[in-house]
């Protein structure tokens, strides 16, 4: 069933032809002067990005079609904020919009309930081994080694690691001047109390709805060095700055501004 469906939808997408580097940055300049057939044109031309990303969620069948028009509600904004100024292909600045937009919809559905407090922190001390490791060895950790630097039995981590692809990484740390800071700063610490579950859950949408608000280039930035991209580990500066076209500094004081911002915000709204 979700074959078909798919199938019919991207045969009614074939005939929107890809874009070359050079279409797009004409196609962004026409946006920024108020285009919508320009807005039109960079949509469609990346529908099928959406449909590959919906099939890596690994969704219900059921729900297949509706998650592929969440995701086209985060293609369109990002459509109508893309500039050529980004240095980047359109494809790339689009993604975390396209996979907000879902994740949001999945974690909306009464089918997926938050995970209970104690699975989030074996989920996020794998997560922090996993990255621990790869800095230090330069491959990721196998099972049997997570399990021995975790203390975690082989067949949880197993069990844990099948919940993490909607958990983000927020523990990565930039430093500024001395002093560290991290997404993981902007949430209180973990807790077995059900209201402060409640509460963590809320405020990690706020973190994300926040990265709304950001420059283009900060949002990016953000997305991939915190892994919203659900990878098994973080970019590095390295790794962001050939996706987003910058030095490796670049993207480090871009990532300090807009973890600076973001923790400003949120310090406001706990302030209410």
């Amino acid at each position: 069933m979700e074959k078909d469906v798919i199938g019919s939808y991207l045969n009614s997408i074939k005939k929107f032809s890809l874009l070359s580097a050079e279409e797009e940055v004409e196609l962004s300049k026409k946006i920024q002067s108020g285009d919508k057939n320009a807005v039109k044109q960079l949509v469609n031309s990346n529908l099928r990005l959406v449909v590959s990303l919906a099939r890596k969620m690994q969704a219900s069948p059921s729900i297949i079609m509706d998650l592929i028009q969440e995701g086209n509600m985060g293609l369109m904004v990002a459509a109508e904020k893309f500039s050529s100024d980004f240095k980047t292909r359109f494809s790339t600045y689009a993604y975390p919009w396209i996979a907000q937009y879902m994740l949001r919809y999945m974690n909306s559905r009464t089918s997926f309930i938050a995970l209970p407090s104690r699975k989030e922190m074996m989920i996020r001390k794998i997560q922090k081994s996993q990255a621990y490791f790869f800095q230090q060895n330069g491959r990721e950790a196998t099972i049997p080694e997570l399990a021995l630097t975790t203390g975690i039995p082989e067949d949880k981590i197993v069990e844990y690691l099948n919940y993490s692809y909607t958990v983000a990484s927020l523990d990565v740390e930039v430093s500024d001047e001395g002093n560290s800071v991290s997404l993981g700063d902007l949430l209180p610490d973990m807790t077995y109390s059900p209201e402060e579950l409640i509460l963590k859950e809320e405020e990690k949408e706020t973190v994300k709805s926040l990265m709304d608000s950001l420059p283009g280039k900060e949002r990016c930035v953000l997305w991939y060095r915190y892994n919203f991209d659900g990878e098994l580990h973080a970019k590095t500066l390295r790794e962001v700055s050939k996706i987003v076209g910058v030095s490796p500094e670049a993207v480090r004081q871009t990532e300090i501004r807009a973890v600076k911002h973001m923790k400003a915000a949120v310090e406001k709204i706990r302030a209410v």
